[in-house]
């Protein structure tokens, strides 16, 4: 509901807060007192694109400031939620406008884009009148009103989900199809190149392995002599057994010298253990050296065909392990590639079954709910005096798509015999607000809780009884929400629960646009100025308590 509206220096407006209240809120004046400004202001905090030049003229900027209360249920909590916003049980927009034409948005204080208050402003408001484009008049909008209608939420929802399940399988067959062509095409390369890595079979670190043999078996003739000869003095010959008979020799005299070669022959069995230690690595690393020279021939062989293979296919030595899986695995994919298709083409039959079946359990109940329709919305035209016109929703096949594949269009026929055609070139502006008011209240019990409904001048071009019976349409459908009305019918304006005049007043040559609340004696002058112009007789002020009487 909206709660609260502040405008600054926006046209003609130099200062104006309004606190709106629940029920029908009316808003009256004389032509061009600026009841159009107050719509333009809400539609610019709301993001509306509108008039390009709103700030008052002498002021730097325009500033319009919006409140609205939101219910638990209030749609606009999604939209908050899916932006980031905390939850809130008021929701506070506001707006600037710089003289310059810059615009800039807030939502409870954090800046946003036009984008997001509108994406806001379709929960919130809701505006009907003779150039209503955005609702009966657009045609794109006749299959959402007709569902709201019929209340088939839980069929709407299924075929939604047969719709993503039948996307999802033909895209699954379409990218099949595609990666079945491509390996088709390349299935020469793809055997050769497989059949080769198999036959080479690399390994992970492989290259490196045979890089390092190679080089060691290259280098080990030039390194193997000295290695020899270094084992050789190491040995029983050498340095192993001269430090052998050391140790004997000292070990025989040890007793004798009171305990002073103790030491020393600590240190030369440790020495003969590191010897020893030695000698084995030395002996290991003469035999490591000792290879066949077929050997390095077989080596060289088995590196230069890794390297040639990975320069072949652009990759990395390493990465033919890898090459070979990703090859095979297409020409796996190749081999069962038809089967494949088969079971993919069987679930996208099932999927395109299934959506039919939804589909059409969903066009029942719209053809069902377009009939109830039709004769809730002829019902309330008699009151109206278009009791000789017919309103009729048309439902015909389209394309499918997630909601269906149904196309809706209200079409209407005012006078017997006349051909039905769509409701925006068949029926006249006053003719318009009724058939549009008429839908209204037929949907009023489906209505998104907390949307306020703004009727700009639905009235225009009826008046007596007809008036009579359009203000308590306004009326019925305030009750329990909220409704904003410009009007300049005195039957309406006295059915409001809440009125408003609107005033243009001139000082010291500036014009500016004011709204003034107005109490019971208030609205019956109001409401007599409506019935006689400018002059109110005694008769008119009667009238005017006869209307506030009911």
């Amino acid at each position: 509901m909206l709660r609260a509206l502040e405008i600054r220096d926006m046209l003609i407006i130099d200062r104006l807060e309004l606190e709106f209240q629940p029920g029908l809120n009316v808003l009256t004046g004389e032509t061009g007192a600026g009841k159009s400004i107050l719509l333009d202001s809400l539609g610019f905090v709301l993001g509306w694109r509108g008039r390009a030049e709103l700030v008052r003229s002498g002021a730097e900027q325009g500033e319009v400031t919006a409140v609205f209360d939101l219910p638990k249920e209030h749609p606009a909590h999604d939209v908050l939620a899916e932006a980031g916003f905390e939850d809130a049980d008021e929701l506070i927009l506001r707006r600037v406008n710089t003289a310059d034409g810059r615009k800039t948005g807030w939502v409870n204080d954090r800046r946003v884009t036009g984008e997001m208050l509108r994406a806001l402003s379709d929960t919130l408001v809701e505006l009907h009148g003779q150039h209503d484009d955005r609702g009966l008049l657009n045609p794109k909008g006749h299959r959402a009103l007709l569902d709201q209608f019929a209340g088939h939420d839980a069929l709407l929802a299924e075929v939604k989900s047969a719709w993503t399940t039948l996307s999802k399988a033909r895209k699954a067959l379409t990218e099949a199809e595609k990666a079945y062509a491509a390996a088709q095409a390349e299935e020469e390369f793809l055997r050769h190149a497989v059949d080769e890595l198999d036959k080479l079979s690399p390994a992970p670190g492989e290259d490196a392995d045979l890089d390092a043999r190679r080089r060691m078996m290259q280098a080990s003739e030039r390194i193997r002599e000295d290695i020899a000869r270094a084992a050789q003095v190491m040995g029983q010959d050498g340095a192993e057994g001269a430090m052998a008979d050391a140790l004997r020799w000292l070990e025989g005299v040890s007793d004798a010298a009171d305990g002073q070669l103790d030491e020393p022959l600590a240190a030369l069995a440790r020495a003969m253990a590191e010897l020893d230690d030695a000698a084995r690595g030395v002996s290991s690393c003469l035999d490591a050296l000792d290879f066949d020279p077929h050997e390095l021939d077989a080596t060289e062989e088995r590196l230069f065909a890794l390297r040639a293979l990975a320069r072949k296919h652009a990759v990395a030595p390493d990465d033919l392990p890898g090459l070979a899986d990703n090859l095979r695995d297409r020409l796996t994919a190749l081999d069962q590639g038809a089967d494949r298709l088969t079971r993919l083409q069987t679930e996208l039959d099932e999927a395109e079954r299934a959506y039919d079946v939804a589909a059409a359990a969903l066009r029942d109940s719209r053809h069902a709910a377009a009939k109830r329709l039709d004769r809730a919305v002829c019902d309330e035209l008699a009151p109206l005096k278009m009791e000789r016109a017919v309103f009729i929703t048309d439902v015909s096949e389209t394309s499918a798509g997630p909601e269906g594949s149904d196309a809706v269009a209200f079409t209407v026929a005012t006078n017997p015999g006349a051909p039905a055609g769509p409701i925006g070139k068949i029926a006249s502006g006053g003719e318009l607000s009724r058939f549009l008011l008429a839908l209204k209240v037929c949907l009023s019990e489906q209505r998104d809780a907390g949307l306020t409904m703004i009727f700009d001048e639905i009235d225009r071009g009826v008046g007596g009884a007809t008036a009579d019976a359009v203000g308590r349409r306004l009326s019925a459908l305030a009750d329990g929400g909220q409704v904003l009305v410009v009007t300049h019918s005195p039957q309406v304006a006295a059915l409001g629960a809440h009125h408003w005049r609107v005033e243009k007043r001139v000082a010291d040559d500036q014009t500016t646009s004011t709204v003034v609340p107005l109490d019971t004696l208030a609205r019956e002058g109001e409401i007599a100025r409506m019935l006689s112009g400018d002059t109110i007789t005694d008769e008119a002020r009667a009238a005017a308590r006869a209307l506030l009487a009911g």
